[in-house]
């Protein structure tokens, strides 16, 4: 009988960590991506014109979301507070719930992130930031 052996590290992520752990002593230096912090799940996708990244956020309210773009880098942090309590002739009883979320990542591309714009509907967070004039394709004619 064969015996199943269930592997989950990948080759790359053996070399990340054998890597990570020889520069950490020296800065801090790191094989992974320089920018790409947070436990919020994006959806980045890139048309002609645009970036346009998704993140999904059920039951935040605008008030409760951040979104910055600085140096092509975008910056999404989301945090609720919720208090409840409950009083009653035999008990008495309060509830605190608190969570946050936040992601950072470089946007690719040339972009202008003062034009960026963000929309949270449905518990869908989406922002576009505009490509550069040079970011954008341009068909040339062959003569």
């Amino acid at each position: 009988m064969q015996n199943i052996v269930r592997r989950t590290d990948s080759n790359q992520d053996i070399f990340d960590a054998v890597v990570n752990s020889l520069f950490r002593p020296f800065g801090g230096l790191t094989a992974a991506p320089i920018i790409d912090e947070g436990n919020l799940a994006l959806d980045i996708a890139e048309t002609d014109s645009e970036v346009v990244v998704r993140a999904s956020l059920p039951g935040f309210q605008k008030k409760d979301v951040d979104v910055e773009v600085h140096d092509g880098v975008l910056s999404i942090t989301a945090s609720r507070s919720e208090e409840h309590e409950e009083k009653n002739e035999r008990f008495y009883r309060k509830e605190r719930r608190m969570g946050s979320v936040s992601r950072r990542v470089a946007l690719p591309g040339s972009i202008e992130g003062h034009k960026a714009q963000a929309q949270l509907k449905d518990g869908v967070l989406e922002v576009r930031v505009p490509k550069t004039a040079e970011a954008t394709p341009r068909k040339v004619n062959i003569g």
